[in-house]
């Protein structure tokens, strides 16, 4: 399944797979582009593993405090751009993801390496308290050349 992303340097539509290896990068400028998909139970385990770590957002279309972080997720994901994956599933469609890992409210926030859980944050938390919990697990940008 692939997501188009716009770039955040030179607004190229760009199409994002789900490579297990690398980042997405624009096409044009080489820009390192946010990585932002939503996925369903079929493809959940295949987008999950990724290069960098991949911030999981359980959530669900009839949850008011969802609605309320979604912008912040997806704004971490531009913040973090070439660092970070985020991944949305929603759980109505999941069900049994969602017993896999425990989700015992939403939404639930899941900070994962290789496939494998590494942090979880519950609840619908401040921008700074999310990004305080990533800047954690999520590697320091790349020095400029000079």
């Amino acid at each position: 399944m692939a997501t188009i992303v716009s770039c955040p340097n030179c607004k190229r539509k760009n199409r994002v797979h789900a490579p297990a290896r690398g980042v997405p990068r624009c096409s044009v400028c080489h820009t390192d582009l946010p990585w932002i998909v939503e996925t369903d139970a079929t493809a959940f385990d295949e987008e999950i593993v990724a290069s960098v770590p991949v911030l999981v957002d359980f959530w669900a279309p009839w949850c008011g405090p969802c609605r309320m972080v979604s912008p912040v997720v997806e704004q971490m994901g531009r913040d973090f751009a070439g660092r970070l994956k985020v991944v949305k599933l929603n759980i109505d469609h999941a069900p049994a993801i969602a017993t896999r890992y425990a989700v015992q409210g939403i939404p639930l926030l899941v900070v994962m390496r290789d496939g494998a859980e590494i942090d979880r944050v519950v609840g619908a938390v401040p921008a700074a308290q999310l990004r305080s919990v990533l800047e954690r697990h999520v590697p320091a940008p790349a020095a400029a050349d000079g």
